[in-house]
């Protein structure tokens, strides 16, 4: 099974006064050669999901990465799914935000495993805490999904989807300080990675 990565680098920036996440640097690299060298080692393909086509040129030093607009815009992450299971060429797919520095391969590994017949594998904190941006979809079942969504809400959408939940306690033993689900909202938060 081909297997994707879609990393939703589209967003506002409202918290950090639109300052461009993704570039923010820990460790020596910034965020999205963090994500993108990460995810090199357990996926065929990586796609960077862009507010739109002038968004896209910021990336064009990355190498082995494609970058596609925003089809349905203003919709939030729901419209940067929706662009990227489009531009997908694998059957599974995973799926987070730009501003998660820390994203375990160890972790994306496991989550892929996981998948067998299910639609899509969520990690779950509570029943009412998931993470649906960083999780594995099927690719089929994720665009049947968006097809079908009204609003802007990703909880409500893989609501109506064959989703298997993994409880994050789970993922400790891979993860143990779980910094893989680590996303930085606030220029604050930076200092939180230290």
């Amino acid at each position: 099974m081909d297997r994707s990565a879609l990393i939703l680098v589209g967003g506002e920036a409202r918290r950090v006064n639109g300052l461009e996440k993704y570039f923010f640097t820990y460790d020596g690299r910034t965020f999205i050669e963090r994500l993108t060298g990460t995810l090199a080692g357990v996926v065929d393909e990586i796609i960077l999901v862009a507010k739109d086509p002038a968004q896209c040129t910021r990336f064009s030093h990355l190498r082995d990465v494609r970058c596609v607009a925003d089809i349905r815009r203003g919709h939030g992450p729901i419209g940067g799914l929706h662009a990227g299971a489009l531009a997908a060429h694998g059957d599974a797919i995973f799926v987070c935000a730009c501003d998660m520095p820390c994203i375990s391969m160890q972790v994306v590994e496991r989550l892929f495993s996981l998948l067998n017949e299910f639609d899509a594998v969520i990690p779950q904190w509570t029943p009412d805490m998931i993470e649906p941006l960083h999780a594995v979809y099927r690719r089929n079942a994720l665009l049947l999904a968006l097809g079908n969504h009204e609003g802007l809400s990703i909880r409500r959408m893989v609501q109506g989807m064959n989703a298997r939940y993994v409880d994050v306690a789970t993922i400790r033993e891979l993860d143990p300080d779980l910094r893989t689900f680590t996303n930085i909202n606030k220029i604050e938060d930076l200092g939180r990675l230290s």
